[in-house]
């Protein structure tokens, strides 16, 4: 994707009507519960499992981490289970719950905040459900442990060599000048002249939280500048907090699809799920990428609609659900993003009941 076509993806969500799709989580049943005996003709023993000092290490269950490229993949089999495992290997497992429905879909994260609004499925494709989700993305950005620390460094990383001595970033949102000229840098970016595009996206990004989204791009990647991951965290949370501080104040004056800053709160939301999956910058943190792309996806965003759908159907970030995936697979192909090789989402067994 260009800087180009980013900048339209933000555009988009200012006039943006359509509706979005939750659906029903699938039901899945308790594993099995196994005694283990052993008889003879005249005896019989209860067998208990043995214990090991590792035993309070969860086993892992998600797939080896594969490298992705754009919206399209390859069909993968790695999530299958073998069906030539030993049987008295996977009783155990199941005896000691160790199996994929175990812990994995109870684990938190320290960048997730505890006290997040629940969203139940049955609000259906409405107005008042994206709000729901548009109000759950505020407070991501807001209280989420990288944004409090970029906020209390903000004037010691404004000072210091790393932002080049900067005055403190502001925390507007856009101006008609300041969008004139990321047009300009997106320019001289696509004609190859990275470090004076990058250039002017930082000093952008003092006051216009797309410049500093652009900016933490390019400090995440290295764009006509040497990479620091940290630093690009930095910024895209400032955007994030920045917009989400206008989207709030919209959504509490009851305009239910959002304010003036949505698209960047969207476009923040999604790359900061992208450092988390990546561990650009920070930790890798499934849970919480999980959590950020399906903010996004319940935006509008349909690439973060195709990430929560992977999240879901290979266990990544919590336990799978091919139901849901599917859903998400779905709504990202209505909105014109197809990924390849996923026929098996129109089984008639992922179709919700009440279409």
């Amino acid at each position: 994707m260009t800087l180009r076509d980013l900048l339209k993806k933000k555009e988009k969500f200012r006039d943006d009507t359509g509706e979005k799709k939750e659906p029903a989580p699938s039901q899945d049943s308790p594993p099995p519960q196994v005694t283990f005996m052993r008889t003879d003709s005249n005896t019989q023993e209860l067998i208990s499992p043995p214990t090991f000092a590792d035993d309070q290490k969860p086993q892992a269950t998600t797939p080896h981490e594969k490298k992705r490229f754009s919206r399209f993949r390859s069909s993968s089999n790695a999530s299958a289970k073998s069906t030539t495992s030993n049987v008295s290997e996977k009783r155990l497992s199941s005896r000691l719950h160790l199996g994929s429905h175990s812990r994995s879909s109870s684990v938190g994260s320290v960048n997730i905040p505890s006290d997040l609004p629940a969203i139940s499925d049955e609000v259906g494709e409405s107005e008042e459900k994206e709000a729901q989700w548009e109000n759950r993305a505020t407070i991501l950005a807001q209280e989420n442990p990288v944004v409090k620390q970029s906020r209390s460094r903000e004037n010691s990383v404004a000072n210091s060599s790393l932002n080049g001595g900067r005055p403190a970033l502001g925390r507007h949102i856009s101006d008609a000048k300041g969008d004139e000229n990321i047009q300009e840098a997106i320019k001289l970016h696509e004609a190859g002249d990275l470090e004076a595009s990058t250039a002017m996206f930082g000093r952008l990004a003092e006051n216009n939280a797309m410049a500093q989204i652009m900016y933490g791009l390019a400090l995440r990647h290295g764009w006509g500048i040497p990479p620091n991951p940290p630093l690009a965290i930095h910024y895209l949370s400032l955007a994030a907090s920045s917009a989400a501080s206008i989207e709030s104040a919209a959504l509490s004056s009851g305009l239910k699809k959002g304010g003036a800053a949505k698209g960047e709160l969207v476009l923040a939301i999604y790359e900061l799920a992208n450092s988390y999956r990546h561990g650009w910058g920070v930790d890798k943190d499934m849970v919480a990428a999980k959590s950020y792309y399906e903010c996004a996806a319940n935006m509008g965003d349909t690439d973060a609609m195709n990430e929560v759908a992977r999240c879901y159907e290979e266990g990544e970030g919590g336990r799978k659900d091919r139901y849901k995936a599917a859903q998400y697979y779905r709504l990202a192909e209505s909105k014109g993003s197809k990924t390849l090789g996923n026929s098996w989402i129109w089984k008639e067994k992922y179709t919700p009941k009440d279409i």
